[in-house]
């Protein structure tokens, strides 16, 4: 381009550039002036910090926490045939199928839970309704599945009483009969491990039974070992007294309190 032609362009630029200027400052009828944009300027970043790492799991292999006590307690429903050992991977000590002698699920008491690196359970030690009275065993966690109790209830011999508990809070007393001198009640601690309705509730159970992991400590060769349970009566003048064969008698209306909220798990108290 030539020196003429450069400075004609450049005229022609600075011509825009006035034009320009004069409309802003100017501008036609009507029309409101509208200042150029000012530049936006990103806002200063704030340092994120790393996300904290997930805290791993920290069980020791083999590891064994107690799961009973402190208002709570745990039922383990077996789901598959099962056999009860007295150490993880030791000796049998007894044997378990999904339903028991009398057609409802079998259930135990869970006491602790052995775990892995990852504090998953592979092993609870549980309560076995079985003779001796207090037997205990360990069962594969895969095979059962576990439910939360909060419940308890407390047999005092001496007071010829029952009384449930509920979250902690009492809920239910009620006068009962306990064992005579020659079949008495045997104390310990124990748990629900079945409740069973009647086929005749006005007979000598009333009109159900709430089934304890306790056995009679004289009459073993009663039919199922002579199994001890809280259930109603068709003699309600004799509560108070010490007239049964090892059961605790209650009234009937409190039987069907006691059944309805005292699920399987239940921890039982049996003090003298």
């Amino acid at each position: 381009m030539t020196m003429r032609g450069r400075i004609a362009a450049a005229g022609l630029a600075l011509a825009a550039i006035v034009a320009g200027l004069v409309v802003w400052l100017y501008p036609e009828p009507g029309r409101q002036a509208v200042p150029p944009a000012a530049p936006v300027l990103p806002a200063p970043s704030e340092p994120v910090a790393p996300a904290a790492p997930k805290p791993e799991p920290t069980c020791l292999p083999g590891e064994i926490r107690p799961l009973s006590g402190g208002g709570h307690a745990y039922a383990a429903r077996v789901q598959r045939p099962l056999v009860a050992l007295d150490e993880p991977g030791g000796r049998a000590v007894a044997r378990f199928g999904r339903i028991n002698v009398n057609g409802v699920p079998t259930v135990l008491g869970v006491l602790s839970e052995r775990v892995d690196r990852q504090c998953r359970p592979r092993w609870y030690r549980v309560q076995l309704p079985i003779r001796p009275n207090g037997a205990t065993g360990w069962v594969p966690a895969r095979r059962v599945s576990i439910s939360s109790v909060r419940t308890r209830i407390v047999v005092d011999l001496s007071e010829r009483r029952v009384t449930l508990f509920r979250a902690g809070e009492r809920v239910l007393e009620t006068r009962a009969a306990i064992g005579k001198p020659g079949t008495p009640t045997p104390t310990g601690r124990y748990y629900v491990n079945q409740r069973l309705r009647s086929a005749d509730p006005a007979g000598p159970f009333g009109p159900g039974a709430v089934g304890i992991s306790a056995f009679s400590p004289t009459l073993q060769y009663w039919a199922q070992g002579g199994p001890i349970a809280i259930h109603g009566t068709n003699t309600p003048h004799k509560l108070g007294l010490a007239v049964s064969y090892g059961c605790v008698r209650i009234r009937n209306s409190d039987l069907l309190r006691l059944f309805d909220m005292a699920a399987e798990g239940t921890p039982v108290l049996i003090r003298s």
